[in-house]
């Protein structure tokens, strides 16, 4: 079978247009019902459960995950199961937007009386003003379209673009009206890159115990050099007497002074070392790590704890293979 080329782009290019259009007309959508639904859920001390039934059913399932994702609780909950108990999770402090174009939906309509017994409020996302969803719906939300994208407009196309647009325009309504924040949004995520950039501690990255280098003062510098080399590392703490942290050496500072003195190696690390050195803790996330890096030009971060003693070292390279950028 030969394929008319020229044909099947116009045939898209069609279908983009009129869900683009199906997008462009639900501004009328956007009225004080919805900033009235803003703030119904913003208050609501239970959870937004998404029903449909269908390729509807389909799009309130995506919305109940970008609705959760975004921090507001959301599950979804299949209309036909719910007649057979799954209406059991369905609490009078909940809120229930269902899904229909037509409004009609049979599966969607019977348990319309079941939650309004519970107490629960009903929001309807359909095409038809006139429907008994609607007129059974507490709020409505229209998503009416001109026409469906399938020539034979039978198959869901433009309405379930313009439903699914409609409940993502909701959804981040509620993420800005929440602060929401990039942390927020990784502790729902904490498997996937933005999680390990916003939730990893400095304390799962940093060098401890025997790569944490640390000399005292009065250590000749040439002595601090191979505490730096046996441990791998590119700087050292250095520590007082009391092993509170005084300043830290890295062997970017020994080559630059290296030049102007050639007997450095033979002085203690207290003349040579940069002084009150900038720490970072290890319960900081490590962002704050790279963050501070970054500002101070430095590849190496000392860790202390709450008396100041040196407890590891974080370096630049061990922050960028672990994910955190």
């Amino acid at each position: 079978m030969e394929l008319d080329t020229g044909q099947i782009k116009s045939q898209a290019q069609r279908v983009l247009d009129i869900e683009k259009k199906a997008i462009e007309d639900l501004s009328d959508s956007i009225n004080g019902t919805f900033v009235e639904l803003v703030e119904l859920i913003l208050n609501c001390s239970g959870r937004v459960v998404m029903t449909g039934m269908g390729k509807s059913g389909l799009i309130a399932k995506k919305l109940a995950a970008t609705f959760s994702s975004t921090g507001t609780p959301s599950f979804f909950l299949h209309p036909g199961e719910a007649v057979h108990g799954d209406l059991g999770m369905v609490t009078a402090k909940d809120i229930v937007i269902a899904l229909s174009n037509s409004g009609e939906t049979t599966e969607v309509i019977q348990i319309m009386p079941v939650i309004k017994r519970i107490g629960a409020k009903i929001v309807a996302l359909t095409g038809n003003v006139d429907s008994t969803l609607a007129d059974n719906a507490d709020y409505f939300l229209d998503t009416s379209v001109e026409q469906e994208a399938c020539p034979l407009d039978l198959a869901p196309t433009a309405s379930t673009t313009a439903t699914l647009a409609l409940g993502d325009a909701l959804a981040i309504s509620l993420l800005e009206a929440r602060g929401f924040e990039p942390e927020d949004f990784a502790l729902y995520h904490p498997g996937g890159s933005l999680g390990k950039r916003l939730l990893l501690k400095v304390e799962d990255v940093m060098h401890v115990r025997e790569r944490n280098p640390i000399v005292t003062e009065d250590k000749p510098l040439k002595e601090t050099l191979f505490t730096m080399t046996s441990t791998q590392m590119g700087a050292a703490n250095i520590v007082d007497k009391a092993g509170k942290l005084v300043g830290v050496i890295t062997d970017g500072d020994v080559r630059r002074k290296l030049e102007k003195s050639p007997d450095l190696l033979q002085l203690p690390a207290k003349e040579v070392m940069t002084v009150d050195p900038v720490t970072i803790t290890a319960d900081k996330l490590a962002v704050e790590a790279v963050k501070i890096m970054q500002d101070k030009e430095i590849n190496d971060l000392p860790v202390v704890n709450e008396t100041k003693e040196p407890i590891g070292m974080v370096n630049f390279q061990d922050l960028l293979k672990a994910g955190v950028f």
